[in-house]
């Protein structure tokens, strides 16, 4: 059915806020989630072979502990959107903060595996339900002719959640002479690493506190005048408040909260656009991107690179995601959502094929051959750049817009566990495919790089520039 939406009467389109560095003040501590996210997802590859020695346990069991997290992520995730809806967006970044600062201090003083596993899942939570608040109150707060570049606020954050890790966790490894066994503070290195994000975890609750619940919230549980000052502050003065108000009521009135079972077609499961949703979140982690930040200081080590050059190379990929992300901030309300993730299917692709050639090779004492060895290192810095500059962001942009209102909440629950799920499973897999066939691993990557191409082609719409009530 096609929609029958009509462009906001109210001005919303056109909409500019009079102050612009409040708005993205908000925006940057919603995404402070998405900053925690990026940290507890790459802090643990410092500690990979910390928690290897200390448990004594294989790649299988190893990769185990390390993905596990990534099921909680998925059930964080689910539940989170119609947590939000019943509670409203703020509480639901404070229940995660608080459980992001107990998983912080319970995985750095971990008395047995399985315990440091259960914090894991705990703090996995806590992602989950960063990872679906933060784009979903961003979209909602953000004015229209803004909300590509501050959507991409998350993705920033992310980026430099993962930079800031690991630039701690090499300086903590130094540190401790270069042991992620050695000894600070009474425990060990890589105890440190994961202990750390106590500190960025209370900053995160800290500013949930000084941001303002989103207006669409605040309409459905009747807080009308509340919501239009807060309309009035995120997207100006000069917008008709009462018909803004009213294009919202319409649109709320037209549906109902959205449940699970909201989101059931009659044919394939889900509606169309709820697998859209999915496929782009599965595509965006089936390029196997978390491998190069779960794993890269041990992939970078299996081929000959010392420990200490290995998060070197971890440290100049995440300054390179850095790079991509504020490429993609700039252009994706430029030229759109869907151009960026095409160009960026492209390059991932032409970047893995050159990985899989050069980890084809065999290795010579240990070491990858000199001219292989320089192509992974590029082409591995390649595929990180052209990940940050397109699907890094725009999946995160695609997914807080992309719904119509009455699905939001609960497709993007279902669209954010599909991407977790999917994140378990190549996260869970490395270890084991790697010691198979490095070179064949990297294939896979490739051939899901090359396919996501012309599932954008075919399935998924551009949403730029149009107002959240105008999505059918």
């Amino acid at each position: 059915m096609t929609s029958t939406a009509q462009p906001p009467a109210s001005g919303a389109r056109e909409a500019h806020p009079d102050h612009l560095g409040h708005v993205i003040f908000i925006t940057a501590a919603a995404a402070m989630g998405g900053f925690l996210f990026g940290y507890d997802s790459s802090v643990i590859n410092g500690a990979v072979e910390g928690i290897r020695g200390k448990y004594d346990v294989g790649s299988a069991t190893l990769a185990q502990v390390i993905a596990i997290a990534l099921i909680g992520c998925a059930i964080g995730a689910a539940t989170a959107g119609r947590i939000a809806d019943r509670i409203g967006r703020i509480r639901v970044m404070q229940i995660a903060a608080a459980l992001f600062t107990i998983s912080a201090v319970g995985s750095a003083l971990p008395f047995a595996l399985w315990d440091l596993a259960f914090w894991r899942v705990l703090g996995g939570i806590a992602i989950g339900m960063a990872s679906v608040i933060g784009p979903a109150y961003i979209a909602e707060v953000a004015p229209p002719a803004y909300r590509g570049r501050l959507g991409a606020f998350q993705q920033a954050a992310i980026v430099i959640g993962i930079a800031v890790s690991q630039l701690v966790n090499w300086g903590i490894l130094n540190l401790a002479d270069g042991d992620q066994r050695g000894k600070l503070l009474g425990i060990e290195a890589w105890q440190v690493m994961l202990g750390v994000m106590v500190v960025p975890a209370v900053l995160y609750g800290l500013l949930s506190f000084a941001i303002p619940e989103s207006p669409r919230f605040l309409i459905s549980v009747g807080k009308v005048d509340r919501a239009k000052e807060i309309l009035a502050d995120v997207e100006g003065k000069n917008i008709n408040l009462d018909l803004r108000v009213s294009e919202i009521e319409h649109a709320m009135r037209s549906e109902h909260k959205s449940t699970f079972k909201d989101l059931l077609g009659s044919r394939f499961g889900f509606l169309p656009i709820v697998w859209v949703g999915i496929g782009l979140s599965v595509f965006q982690q089936l390029v196997g991107i978390n491998v190069a930040f779960y794993y890269s200081a041990t992939l970078w080590q299996s081929v000959g690179i010392n420990p200490s050059d290995s998060f070197f190379y971890s440290f100049t990929t995440s300054i390179i995601n850095i790079v991509g992300t504020v490429i993609a901030m700039i252009f994706v309300d430029r030229i759109g959502r869907r151009p960026l993730a095409l160009i960026g299917s492209t390059g991932m692709a032409l970047a893995l094929a050159f990985e899989a050639w050069a980890f084809s090779a065999n290795l010579v004492d240990g070491k990858l051959p000199h001219t292989e060895g320089i192509v992974a290192l590029i082409a591995a810095h390649v595929f990180v750049l052209f990940f940050a500059l397109s699907w890094g962001v725009v999946v995160w942009v695609f997914l807080g817009e992309m719904f119509p209102n009455r699905l939001r909440a609960a497709a993007l629950g279902v669209a954010a566990s599909a991407q977790w799920i999917a994140n378990w499973a190549i996260t869970a897999s490395f270890p084991s495919l790697s010691e198979w066939n490095l070179s064949g691993t990297y294939v896979i990557y490739t051939v899901f790089a090359v396919l996501s191409i012309p599932f954008v082609l075919k399935f998924v719409k551009e949403t730029k520039g149009k107002a959240l009530e105008e999505m059918g």
